[in-house]
């Protein structure tokens, strides 16, 4: 999410309902998705659990498969009220292991999300990262390309985290400015290293653009 954008600060039930609100939307779609679900449901697992079908499907609609989104936010709810008792305050204080593994039990989020949401939370000072922040990071030279995503992850994260201060504000805005930078010009597919600012730091850009 882009800086002052999304839940912000609304805590770990607010992050995953914002992870998984619309599926395949670009930010805006998804801050839309987001607003809308916090003015119909106040953003509670009771609130989400007793909206009308409609509604939600409404709201899942600024993305795509909006049947599946409205099951997958009543699965989030469930898992909540059932799981933690509808309040994931307690959940984010425990150990970060322990916490980790807690957060692992929502849809979409596994080892790299449930960091995200104890970094956002301001539990565990982590550089948290998505798949965009972490091409952006491999293609600059920090750390190596695995067989495996979750080898490479650990590889770049271990590599950019060691440059950074273990600073709440620091590593949040690492994380938004990694993956801004890996959406709109470190692409997948056909970078746009012409208006890259760091192709002299690139080791991609020097193997394969330079």
């Amino acid at each position: 999410m882009r800086a002052g954008a999304g839940p912000g600060r609304g805590g770990a039930f607010a992050l995953i309902l914002f992870e998984n609100v619309a599926y395949l939307a670009d930010d805006a779609r998804r801050e839309e998705a987001f607003r809308m679900l916090r003015e119909r449901t106040g953003l509670s697992p009771a609130g989400i659990l007793a909206a009308p079908r409609a509604a939600l499907q409404e709201i899942a609609r600024n993305g795509i498969l909006a049947e599946d989104r409205v099951d997958r936010l009543r699965e989030i709810a469930a898992i909540a009220v059932e799981e933690f008792g509808g309040d994931l305050a307690e959940v984010v204080r425990r150990a970060p292991k322990e916490a980790a593994k807690a957060l692992r039990k929502f849809p979409s989020i596994g080892e790299p999300g449930a960091q995200k949401i104890l970094l956002f939370t301001r539990r565990v000072p982590v550089l948290a990262l998505e798949s965009n922040g972490l091409r952006a990071l491999l293609r600059l030279g920090f750390g190596r390309e695995e067989k495996g995503y979750s080898a490479s992850y650990r590889s770049a994260q271990a590599a950019a985290q060691a440059e950074l201060p273990a600073d709440f504000g620091v590593l949040i805005e690492a994380h938004q400015l990694l993956r801004h930078h890996g959406q709109e010009l470190c692409k997948r597919a056909v970078p746009i290293c012409e208006r890259c600012p760091v192709t002299k730091e690139c080791w991609w850009f020097r193997e394969n653009g330079g």
